[in-house]
């Protein structure tokens, strides 16, 4: 991992004033807050553009449709696009945004995705306003994130604060189900991530009681399925020498001890699907499973799915060695396999995510704006920056606001646009203009 030079940084500014820093804003800052005011309307038209244009992960069209909307807001503030093909995992591709700077200065990863888990058969499709309100698919998780990004960016380039900056904007076309393996899926996203010095996340902004929350650290997401097998017979011998326990029994002994031995702090763990008896399958995309049997036959097979989620690599990898433990300590006359399948990694807090904060915290300070929080991980679900997290300082939370995310009643809360893209064009103009 990258050492993180925010803190040295932050020391030596602290020793150099005597004190908190506690600046003001320079005309350049203030130039660019005006500026976000003068465009939200123009924000929110392209907003309720990309939203009712469906971008399902599945809907390959559907997102080079956003993406080709997309392209001429960032070129016309002076990035080179790429649209990154990804026919290899069945997904619909990447959209890169980079705009190449003093090469002194830091760089800077700007992440969000151009996907939402609504697909063309969802009967949720259109952007509806009301006054400060809009609903619609992927308002807010998150295209909302991106057009804070847009209002962020178009406010630096009006303000100057663009010249200079090593910038790369990276939109995933798959995030809510990445292609895989991520060694294709998630290639060049790791690429940007080892080229940056600090990566930031636009996926939505944690309110919890009335307060904004900064997100340091996100949580993990890995899958499994567990198959547990038995001796298929009459239901008279179960238990017996020769039958044993059966498949089902077997699985139930298995979840069970996970609930009983699993918890520790940070984890959570899940079981999703379940089926059992004489016949049991998943379908190809192991989102349903069909299961036959009769009560007086002791079932040969049981299947499950379900995920678990962890604060560290470290956790992930002692949390697996434990569930295979468990798994292999069969019951009699049965057998049981667990596999797990490829997830998104954690993105642990740091010290240098934390001096990130910081600064955020110093933006708010100069804007006039409350101190922010930290947003506990347990809160937050797994996201594309943790991809990166290992190799760079990175900050998340910074997209749009409101509530019902992957529901039909997703909404989002325009009047935090604003706010949100004000605090990003400063912190990510103070951090461009700063040298590596």
């Amino acid at each position: 991992m990258k050492p993180s030079k925010f803190i040295g940084l932050c020391a030596l500014a602290a020793l150099a004033s005597g004190a908190p820093a506690q600046a003001e804003l320079s005309s350049a800052e203030q130039r660019m807050t005006e500026t976000v005011d003068a465009e939200m309307e123009r924000t929110v038209s392209l907003l309720e553009r990309v939203v009712n244009q469906n971008s399902g992960t599945r809907n390959v069209e559907g997102n080079r449709a956003v993406m080709a909307m997309l392209r001429p807001e960032f070129e016309a503030l002076g990035f080179t696009v790429e649209i990154i093909d990804q026919d290899e995992v069945d997904r619909a591709g990447h959209f890169f945004a980079r705009r190449e700077g003093h090469p002194a200065n830091r760089r800077i990863l700007l992440i969000g995705h151009t996907d939402t888990v609504f697909e063309p058969d969802s009967a949720f499709q259109t952007f509806t306003r009301n006054g400060d309100r809009a609903t619609g698919p992927g308002v807010v998780d998150d295209k909302g994130g991106v057009a804070v990004i847009i209002a962020a960016l178009r406010a630096m380039h009006e303000a100057g604060t663009l010249e200079g900056a090593n910038i790369v904007v990276a939109l995933t076309g798959d995030e809510e189900d990445f292609g895989e393996p991520a060694a294709i899926g998630r290639r060049d996203l790791v690429e940007a991530g080892q080229w940056a010095d600090i990566a930031l996340g636009f996926e939505g902004l944690a309110i919890r009681d009335g307060q904004d929350m900064g997100t340091i650290a996100r949580r993990s997401s890995n899958s499994w399925t567990l198959t547990t097998s038995g001796n298929q017979g009459h239901s008279s011998t179960i238990f017996s020498d020769w039958a044993g326990d059966g498949a089902i029994y077997e699985m139930a002994r298995i979840i069970s001890r996970f609930r009983s031995e699993l918890p520790e702090p940070n984890l959570t763990f899940n079981v999703g699907l379940l089926a059992g008896g004489t016949t049991a399958e998943l379908d190809e995309q192991a989102l349903r499973a069909q299961a036959t049997g009769k009560t007086n036959i002791i079932p040969p097979i049981a299947i499950a799915r379900g995920d678990f989620r962890t604060l560290s690599q470290e956790q992930t990898d002692r949390v697996r060695a434990r569930m295979r433990e468990i798994v292999a300590d069969h019951a009699p006359g049965t057998g049981a396999e667990i596999l797990f399948d490829e997830g998104y990694p954690p993105m642990a807090p740091t010290a240098g995510n934390r001096a990130l904060f910081d600064r955020l915290n110093s933006v708010n300070s100069d804007l006039g704006l409350p101190e922010m929080g930290l947003l506990d991980p347990a809160l937050r679900g797994a996201a594309d920056i943790a991809f990166v997290a290992e190799y760079t300082d990175a900050l998340a939370g910074l997209g749009a606001a409101g509530e019902g995310s992957h529901g039909p009643a997703e909404t989002i809360d325009l009047s935090v646009i604003p706010r949100q893209a004000k605090r990003a064009a400063i912190l990510i103009s103070r951090l461009a203009a700063e040298e590596r």
